[in-house]
């Protein structure tokens, strides 16, 4: 367990699919600080009407990442906010070892936690999901499917596959993160600051390996 000054300031790294998401929330529960995740801050913006909003909304379709600069200052400021006094659970950040350079110069103590997942797997699990366009309620068609069929359990509405889930925008996105993400293991590992743990046992049992490799 990391703490600086009387912070706990964490960042999860793994292939999509790999279960980031859901075990940095379970984290930054578990300590009470903010779980940040550029995923959504992405969505949120490119969801908005504005010129840049429509731009993500391009880049992230596509499967593509958005540039550094922005992405570093978007986190930069997100870091600033005062609910992270105590700490921090960063979610899709760093990517590349520019942006990895980045956080190290703003925060250098923050330890990464590796979620190793096969690409296999990565893509059965992400090109599965489904998620209602009223409630936001996700579903996955093997590991957690509707009652019916594509439609939902809650208000009965057909359940849409995200662009960024289809089987080809999950392909690039793995390629990028083999290409660009993977160093960072090394970039963490040489300063001491890396924890691995295999992503493919229940979510349950991750989290548990988690606690338990942390001290928690």
């Amino acid at each position: 367990m990391i703490i600086t000054m009387g912070k706990y300031e964490y960042l999860i790294l793994g292939p999509q699919g790999s279960g980031k998401g859901t075990q940095a929330q379970a984290l930054a529960n578990l300590l009470r600080i903010p779980h940040i995740s550029t995923g959504d801050i992405f969505r949120q913006l490119a969801g908005q009407q504005s010129e840049f909003g429509q731009e993500l909304d391009k880049i992230l379709k596509t499967g593509q990442l958005v540039p550094d600069d922005i992405t570093n200052k978007l986190v930069a400021n997100r870091l600033a906010e005062s609910d992270t006094n105590s700490g921090f659970v960063l979610d899709g950040f760093p990517r590349n070892m520019k942006q990895a350079e980045f956080l190290a110069k703003i925060k250098p103590d923050v330890l990464a936690i590796y979620l190793e997942l096969s690409d296999e797997e990565a893509v059965k699990r992400i090109s599965g999901r489904r998620v209602c366009p009223n409630c936001q309620a996700v579903y996955h068609l093997q590991y957690n499917p509707p009652r019916v069929d594509e439609v939902c359990n809650i208000d009965g509405a057909h359940l849409l596959q995200r662009t960024d889930d289809t089987k080809e925008a999950v392909l690039v996105r793995l390629a990028n993160f083999h290409q660009q993400t993977e160093p960072l293991l090394d970039f963490y590992h040489q300063r001491g600051k890396l924890k691995r743990i295999d992503g493919a046992p229940p979510i349950d049992v991750v989290t548990a390996n988690l606690r338990a490799i942390l001290g928690l």
